[in-house]
């Protein structure tokens, strides 16, 4: 038998990485995370324990990617699903509300994940972080910023934020309430994206165009 090529190799490696992510997305999901161990994990994706620690140093580590990889993979599915559309103003819409619909669809999970981002670790460099804070980047330039680099992170800031305050035990604010403070902030009328049912929060709609500062004559 041939030895098998670099590119088989790569994408087997790849496949092992991403049953391992999915595993850590389930069981933290089901289970919370001090009661999920490695070996759980290993077992879920079908590997050997050791591969854990060939890809990542730490549980938290592989916690973290393993999030990143279920954001940026929900996001690109709203970004993408059908109708297509190339419109900045609904683009923006379906991301923030693909994010709020993580904290409310996977709360044992994101709160886990806030939890930790917010400790020493920060964020992880991973290929699933760089994924998703692409994914976002170009979101901000197609809504029409004129200033991405600073424009990302603010909206980055912004969501994280509104996650937090949906997670928050014991005095949770709402979504809708959430989203329509963000909705106000970048000018998104209601009705775009996925609205979560109802009437905006106040019932006010705003345009983008004077959020961004253009005349409504462009």
């Amino acid at each position: 038998m041939s030895p098998r090529s670099a590119s088989v190799n790569e994408e087997l490696r790849r496949r092992s990485r991403e049953r391992l992510l999915q595993a850590t997305v389930e069981l933290v999901d089901e289970r919370g995370y001090e009661a999920t161990t490695l070996a759980d994990i290993a077992d879920r994706a079908g590997s050997a324990r050791g591969l854990i620690s060939y890809y990542f140093p730490g549980k938290r580590q592989l916690l973290q990617s393993a999030v990143h990889r279920l954001m940026h993979l929900t996001l690109r599915e709203a970004l993408e699903r059908e109708p297509r559309t190339e419109d900045g103003r609904e683009l923006l819409a379906r991301a923030i509300d693909a994010v709020l619909g993580l904290a409310v669809g996977h709360p044992v999970l994101m709160r886990t994940h806030m939890s930790g981002v917010l400790q020493a670790e920060g964020f992880v460099q991973c290929p699933e972080q760089q994924e998703l804070a692409l994914q976002l980047r170009t979101t901000v330039e197609r809504y029409g910023s004129q200033q991405a680099e600073v424009d990302y992170p603010l909206l980055r800031a912004l969501l994280m934020g509104a996650v937090f305050a949906i997670l928050l035990p014991g005095a949770p604010m709402p979504l809708a309430r959430l989203r329509a403070e963000l909705f106000q902030r970048y000018g998104l009328d209601w009705e775009l994206g996925v609205p979560p049912g109802g009437d905006p929060p106040g019932g006010t709609t705003y345009d983008t165009r004077e959020v961004l500062g253009q005349s409504r004559s462009k």
